[in-house]
């Protein structure tokens, strides 16, 4: 029997981390779905979830077993909905830890879904979407930060 995981976030936009924990449910797992969502906590987003949900298409599409939605709900219903076994959360630092353990335990109550914790390699532990709009803002050089295909689409944004 085929393990589904499901990897939820805004990805907004994605970047290398978030490839870094894509690429390694990848080998995990038999099966990975990436869900970009809008995350009311974080605003209406910069990218519009369709163009989130070409910009992780274009980024995983060398990993045949990755499959790109898009969601608006709880992410337990989606898990149920796409039969995920469990959800996975990346990790960057500890702070991270308490914020996505309290949400595990949510999820887990309501829903009996389980969450994973996949650590970030140290190279991009340092990465988060809102740093990387920042930075592209203001006219800093992102590309080492996140896919070519990205990098393109946040320089059309602030040209």
């Amino acid at each position: 029997m085929a393990t589904r995981v499901l990897y939820p976030g805004s990805f907004d936009p994605v970047h290398n981390g978030h490839i870094e924990i894509i690429e390694t449910a990848a080998t995990l797992f038999d099966e990975v779905v990436v869900a970009a969502m809008r995350n009311p906590q974080k605003g209406g987003g910069v990218f519009g979830l369709d163009v989130r949900q070409d910009m992780l298409c274009e980024s995983v599409a060398h990993l045949p077993n990755v499959e790109v939605t898009m969601f608006s709900s709880l992410v337990v219903d989606l898990a149920k909905d796409m039969e995920a076994d469990f959800i996975i959360k990346g990790l960057r630092a500890v702070s991270d830890f308490e914020n996505e353990l309290q949400m595990a335990q949510m999820n887990n109550a309501v829903s009996g879904v389980h969450t994973l914790f996949v650590p970030s390699a140290s190279r991009s532990s340092f990465l988060a979407s809102k740093f990387i709009r920042e930075i592209a803002k203001f006219g800093g050089d992102v590309s080492s930060m996140v896919p070519e295909s990205v990098n393109k689409r946040i320089a059309d944004l602030y040209r």
